[in-house]
């Protein structure tokens, strides 16, 4: 499975939390502590590609994609020095659908939107051309990859991800399950995703059929505490959604229950149910 964080409030640099914890994005992306495959062992690394995705002064977001894997891109390590973002969203990948390739990666952008996502759906090569058949005309030109996550995001602006987020991503859950079980009637889905539009974000926490995938949430400061002094606490005001803690004080982290959908606006973090 992969990793990912979400962060909104004041404007930080990435490497806040991207590369400086010291359980950071990339350094779970070699020692990641809580994923697991169906029989319970341990995967501990998270390296087909990384990406990051933020917004600064311009509606449009900012997005960096490679396929290597993140410990051996000194670039990320310079763009993350040096950017700053008030809402950002960064991803590690371990593939189960979708080749190795930069196309595969996340997040996925369009317009003003971002989206990224840890689970996968079972079949999907038997379910593909279905889902991908009820993406909108206009859009379907935009399909890069072959990733069940690029089409999850395409199908939910095609019914309406623009103007209700969660709305829109309950009718994209409820297509694909149609899908899906029909052809297996014991098939998975599992969703934590992460998306925005620039001004808000939003994160799911969704499975049918498997244990949902981990997601927390934390507003506090001092969330990263085991950080060296010199290092910066994140500012008063702001949120992060992360699959892993980023470090190891988990009374400042909340598990988001599994069915929620989370929004996240000007530090207010409401959670609501979210069945299709």
């Amino acid at each position: 499975m992969c990793r990912w964080i979400a962060y909104t409030g004041k404007p930080i640099y990435l490497d806040t939390l991207v590369t400086k914890p010291d359980h950071s994005l990339v350094v779970q992306s070699r020692h990641s502590q809580m994923n697991y495959t169906k029989n319970g062992q341990l995967l501990s690394t998270n390296g087909d590609g990384f990406g990051i995705g933020w917004y600064d002064k311009r509606k449009e977001p900012g997005l960096f994609k490679d396929d290597l894997p993140a410990w051996h891109n000194t670039n990320l390590n310079n763009l993350c020095h040096q950017v700053k973002a008030h809402t950002f969203m960064a991803h590690i990948r371990a593939t189960t659908t979708g080749d190795i390739q930069r196309a595969n990666c996340h997040p996925f952008r369009y317009k003003n939107w971002l989206f990224q996502h840890n689970g996968h759906v079972s079949h999907f090569p038997q379910i593909r051309r279905e889902l991908q058949l009820s993406i909108a005309p206009d859009l379907y030109p935009l399909l890069q990859g072959t990733t069940d996550s690029e089409t999850f995001f395409y199908l939910a602006i095609t019914l309406g991800l623009l103007d209700e987020p969660k709305a829109a991503m309950q009718k994209m859950v409820e297509k694909v399950l149609q899908a899906l079980l029909k052809i297996d009637q014991d098939g998975v889905l599992n969703l934590s995703c992460a998306i925005s539009d620039g001004e808000k974000l939003y994160t799911i926490r969704y499975s049918h059929n498997e244990a949902p995938m981990t997601q927390f949430v934390s507003t506090d400061t001092t969330c990263m505490d085991e950080f060296a002094q010199a290092r910066p606490r994140i500012p008063s005001g702001s949120t992060v959604v992360v699959s892993e803690p980023l470090d190891n004080i988990s009374s400042k982290w909340r598990k988001i229950a599994n069915h929620s959908f989370t929004t996240i606006n000007n530090n207010s973090v409401q959670s609501e149910t979210f069945l299709p």
